[in-house]
């Protein structure tokens, strides 16, 4: 995962090797098996470098998972409109996750853990609160209650790019994208746009 820019290079190169070591780790064995030990011997750092980086395993799955939502609140970011939110972000994220697949197949499709999964699962719930928010969408014109249409929402963007890197992702990124679009009611042009409230 990316890091900011003033970051050393050295810091960069050592925190994705213990990050390519736990995801290699976690392919193999149980999460409750995993050891700082066994982090670094993989990762071929000592223990002293591990704990200069990490408190510990869950210190160290914290900042992993800040680091994904980081990512990945950049990639929204980078479409302040509104008319540019409606597909280009879905597809954009999509891709994201299909040019780091071996981290996210294990950690959301594989191991299924919940500081990742509960972290996007809230990015998502905010995503969609904000088209509330802003009018885009009004679940009260279909008679759905506000709170239950976002844990629809965001719980079916999250099944179905597990299901998506479950079975090896067998379509592209701009397609999944569009048939999200279709089944979540992400407009795609203006005549779609909910009326306002």
């Amino acid at each position: 995962m990316t890091t900011t820019s003033r970051t050393d290079p050295r810091v960069i190169r050592t925190r994705q090797l213990i990050r390519d070591a736990f995801i290699e780790l976690l392919q193999e064995i149980e999460l409750e098996k995993i050891t700082v030990n066994r982090i670094a011997e993989r990762a071929t750092i000592n223990r002293v470098t591990f704990y200069l980086h990490y408190k510990d395993i869950p210190d160290m799955m914290d900042k992993l998972s800040e680091d994904m939502i980081t990512e990945i609140q950049a990639i929204i970011s980078t479409f302040p409109h509104e008319y540019e939110f409606k597909i280009q972000i879905m597809i954009r994220l999509l891709e994201h996750i299909a040019s780091h697949s071996d981290f996210y197949k294990v950690i959301l499709a594989s191991k299924r853990i919940p500081i990742f999964t509960e972290r996007l699962m809230k990015l998502f719930a905010d995503a969609i609160t904000k088209r509330y928010e802003t009018h885009e969408i009004s679940p009260t014109s279909i008679n759905i209650q506000k709170d239950i249409a976002i844990w629809y929402g965001s719980s079916a963007i999250i099944g179905t790019i597990v299901c998506w890197l479950r079975n090896d992702m067998p379509y592209t990124p701009h397609y999944l994208a569009s048939q999200l679009s279709e089944l979540l009611h992400i407009p795609q042009t203006d005549s779609l746009s909910a009326s306002p409230k």
